[in-house]
């Protein structure tokens, strides 16, 4: 049977403070890849792997002046999500560690229900998962 994390149990933290409003956390792991090539065929033959990054975006409710002070001052960070099922003592458990963080854009809007939602896009040079 899989684990389902809860995240209303979860949190995530930028450089050890939890981010308040905090709606969503999405990532994925980007590789550059290049296809070998066989001589006069029009099939790859290998597959040659490059640089691995990870992408990620967290939406937070309102804003969040921590993140916006990293992206002013171009600051490297680290992101923390621990994810938890429920609060049981023996509840499974998984950290995820985003390393060497970068705001890259940040995107707001303010919606017909008057809540404010910003978007923030962050790189990092890897995630390690606990």
């Amino acid at each position: 049977m899989p684990t389902v994390f809860s995240a209303n149990r979860s949190s995530v933290l930028v450089d050890g403070e939890a981010i308040e409003g905090l709606q969503s956390l999405a990532f994925r792991v980007v590789t550059e890849r290049e296809d070998i090539r066989a001589v006069g065929s029009d099939e790859r033959v290998a597959v040659s792997f490059g640089l691995r990054t990870v992408q990620g975006e967290l939406t937070v409710r309102s804003a969040n002046f921590k993140l916006d002070g990293h992206l002013d001052k171009q600051a490297k960070f680290q992101l923390v999500a621990n994810l938890k099922k429920d609060d049981a003592a023996d509840s499974p458990k998984r950290t995820l560690s985003f390393d060497d963080c970068y705001i890259e854009d940040k995107a707001f809007s303010l919606g017909a229900g008057g809540t404010v939602v910003t978007a923030y896009t962050f790189s990092a040079t890897r995630v390690r998962e606990e």
